[in-house]
């Protein structure tokens, strides 16, 4: 299966060129894909670990008496 392609526009003459990628820009292209997937994931457990730590948390309050109003409040 050949390589994907990229498009070369030069813009003083306006001739598009579609050039096959070389082996090396395929590896960095998955290799960033890679890296951004794990970026998001990071990302994500960050946010699921900060949603659980919050709902600990206002737990925590509404077991020591506060009702939801003021728990919102703080």
């Amino acid at each position: 299966m050949p390589n994907p392609t990229k498009l070369i526009v030069d813009c003083s003459t306006g001739i598009s060129t579609e050039v096959e990628l070389t082996d090396a820009e395929v590896a960095q292209r998955e290799a960033d894909a890679a890296a951004y997937a794990a970026e998001e994931a990071a990302k994500e457990a960050a946010a699921t670990a900060k949603a659980t730590a919050k709902a600990s948390a206002e737990a925590k309050l509404a077991a020591l008496g506060l009702t939801a109003d003021e728990i919102a409040a703080l």
